[in-house]
């Protein structure tokens, strides 16, 4: 890997341009990238040593891999500034939701390397699952490369593209159920007396353990909750109270829902 470009350097894009340095995937001398925002661009390179460009053709004439940090609603007006320039050995990475492979093909070229990035916002601390996907214009060492690149936000893993919608509400979308999750427990400890900025630290972190048991032990998740449901004791009593209101039931709704306006707005994007 040589050089990588980013177009956009919002609370994503500065993560990973912060995770690739940190990992020293490249150096700071081998980033390029171009911001409409000026005064940000000029910071984030003062404060890591990367180059900024003029414009988003700089960019891609000078890097072997493109990211595309930017809002959906001007991803084609990107594309359209950058296709002349994009040619067939360069890699194109776009980590803008909603938007289909065909959209940057159609305008890129069908014969162009693109994939498709979908990461969630724990990604800004390291601690991000970012979802891929990709055609068979994308070669072996193109993946890699492009997992080393944002493996930098965090955990990395391939995705069908028909599934690219499906997936949102499984991890774009559910930290923020998990942080609603979080603030009620807080608010349920604070109403016991807890103090709020010790109960969100106790029960993020009881969520965070939670999910390291699931990921690291492979049980299934109905036998670690059978394991800490003692007979009579304190906790079914709390799991029966959940689900005489509907907990999982909600989850499922709601994550249906999201997966509806994922579906809707690819539809609009493509």
């Amino acid at each position: 890997m040589n050089k990588i470009g980013f177009i956009g350097t919002g609370a994503m894009g500065s993560a990973m341009i912060k995770g690739i340095i940190k990992a020293e995937i490249v150096t700071p001398s081998d980033i390029f990238v171009y911001d409409v925002d000026k005064q940000k661009l000029n910071l984030l390179c003062r404060e890591t040593g990367i180059n900024a460009a003029a414009d988003s053709i700089e960019v891609v004439k000078a890097c072997d891999y493109t990211v595309l940090a930017v809002k959906p609603n001007i991803v084609k007006k990107v594309l359209s500034e950058i296709k002349d320039v994009f040619s067939y050995d360069k890699v194109f990475i776009s980590i803008a939701a909603g938007i289909p492979l065909k959209t940057y093909k159609g305008i890129l070229g069908e014969s162009r390397k693109v994939i498709r990035a979908l990461p969630n916002t724990p990604a800004i601390i390291g601690e991000g699952m970012t979802l891929i996907s990709f055609d068979g214009c994308v070669k072996d060492d193109d993946i890699n490369n492009a997992v080393s690149i944002l493996g930098a936000l965090g955990k990395v893993e391939c995705m069908e593209e028909r599934l690219m919608s499906e997936v949102v509400a499984l991890t774009s979308s559910s930290p923020a159920y998990i942080f609603m999750l979080i603030e009620a427990m807080a608010d349920a400890a604070v109403l016991s007396g807890i103090p709020r900025q010790t109960a969100y630290r106790l029960a993020s972190q009881a969520v965070a353990g939670s999910a390291k048991m699931v990921a690291e032990t492979g049980k299934h998740p109905g036998e670690l909750k059978d394991q800490v449901c003692s007979p009579a004791g304190t906790t079914i009593e709390a799991v029966a109270a959940l689900e005489m209101n509907g907990f999982r039931n909600s989850v499922i709704q709601a994550m249906n829902e999201c997966t509806k306006r994922a579906r809707e707005l690819g539809n609009i994007y493509g």
